[in-house]
């Protein structure tokens, strides 16, 4: 059974794909690739992000406070009507992220944010996180938000699955045809070259990893897929915005001097 609660620490870095490249030959001495990357092939992870009208989820977490919250629902490629995906909430605090999740399948998701009705019990489902995510749809009208979506590889210690250290590649996004099984399509977040690394660990990063993060000169840094493709959206906006007002003034200062001759 898939793990439903995770409590953990998680770290993030950014690098180049050299770089990535010459890190997990190192990682690859202590850690094992997971099971999905047994060809050392990406598996494809899809997301909806679902958020109040005036964005006020993703808002208050920019502003680094010590307790936020998202909502998401999640795929593992794209689904189809009755395949089983996962909706979850995903809050921290001081520093501790707590996720919790249940899986449905992908029309009970939709029918539950779009409704806020618990579906039908069923024996793959969490009864608690199901109770969990009811109450957070009464406190907030959520709707989908934007679609984001990547490209994964991860690795886990050999000595303890706790520990583990993920790549995220080929982030793209949209804020249209918001459905998980509309397919895996959308305008890139970062540069092609870029790698977002995220180390989780339910307690402190072994002693060897440190090591090795200090060897490379690797230092965490905020990083949030949603919260970065909502801040050049908000930036694309007010530069559209920009360009109308210009074009309006343009517009403006040229219509006196074609009128003024038809009156002369």
């Amino acid at each position: 059974m898939a793990i439903e609660v995770f409590n953990r620490y998680e770290n993030k870095f950014q690098m180049n794909k050299e770089l990535y490249m010459d890190f997990k030959r190192e990682l690859l001495k202590r850690m094992k690739m997971d099971e999905f990357n047994q060809n050392d092939e990406f598996y494809k992870i899809s997301n909806l992000y679902y958020d109040t009208k005036d964005d006020l989820l993703i808002r208050r977490s920019l502003y680094k406070p010590k307790y936020k919250e998202k909502v998401r629902l999640r795929s593992y490629g794209v689904p189809e009507e009755n395949d089983k995906v996962y909706l979850e909430v995903k809050k921290k605090f001081k520093g501790i992220v707590n996720k919790r999740r249940t899986t449905l399948k992908l029309d009970e998701a939709y029918e539950f944010l779009d409704t806020g009705i618990k579906p039908e019990y069923k024996e793959y489902m969490n009864k608690q996180v199901l109770k969990e995510l009811s109450y957070i749809l009464k406190i907030y009208d959520l709707e989908p938000k934007v679609y984001i979506a990547y490209d994964r590889i991860a690795y886990f210690e050999k000595e303890n699955r706790e520990f583990r250290v993920t790549f995220d590649t080929n982030i793209r996004t949209r804020r249209y045809d918001l459905k998980l099984e509309y397919g895996d399509y959308g305008n890139n977040l970062v540069e092609d070259d870029l790698w977002l690394m995220e180390v989780k660990a339910e307690n402190t990063v072994p002693l060897w990893f440190s090591k090795l993060l200090s060897e490379y000169k690797l230092y965490s840094s905020s990083f949030s897929k949603y919260g970065n493709e909502y801040k050049n959206m908000i930036k694309n906006s007010m530069d559209a915005k920009g360009e109308l007002n210009i074009c309006l003034n343009q517009y403006s200062a040229q219509q006196p001097q074609q009128l003024i001759p038809q009156y002369l």
